[in-house]
């Protein structure tokens, strides 16, 4: 999977569709992503009483969605944008260094 924890993605498809947020979780056996932001889509959970939560009661949590449903901003033209992977080479102490990087396609800025 292409996306990170901490990535700025928009959502391009469903009931939010637009709507920006920020990678919280990345749950990769079943390819979906947990984001935080604002009007965000939510599910409420019915706890039963624990140790933690002796009250239990109902809790509002962030719902998971398809990663093929979000896309990444581009951090200099703020639009979604795909992301590609490239290897770069660093000279670090007299030695070249190549390292597998993720870029943004629409403007070719590197990512990590």
């Amino acid at each position: 999977m292409k996306l990170k924890k901490g990535d700025k993605v928009v959502i391009i498809s469903g009931a939010d569709k637009g709507k920006q947020g920020t990678i919280i979780k990345v749950l990769t056996k079943t390819d979906r992503v947990v984001l935080e932001g604002e009007g965000l889509a939510k599910i409420k959970k019915h706890l039963k009483p624990s140790q933690t939560n002796p009250d239990g009661g109902i809790v509002e949590i962030e719902k998971p969605i398809h990663a093929s449903n979000v896309m990444l901003l581009d951090p200099k033209e703020k639009k979604p944008t795909k992301i590609g992977y490239k290897t770069v080479t660093e000279t670090v102490k007299k030695q070249e260094v190549t390292k597998k990087v993720r870029y943004a396609k629409k403007s070719g800025k590197v990512l990590d």
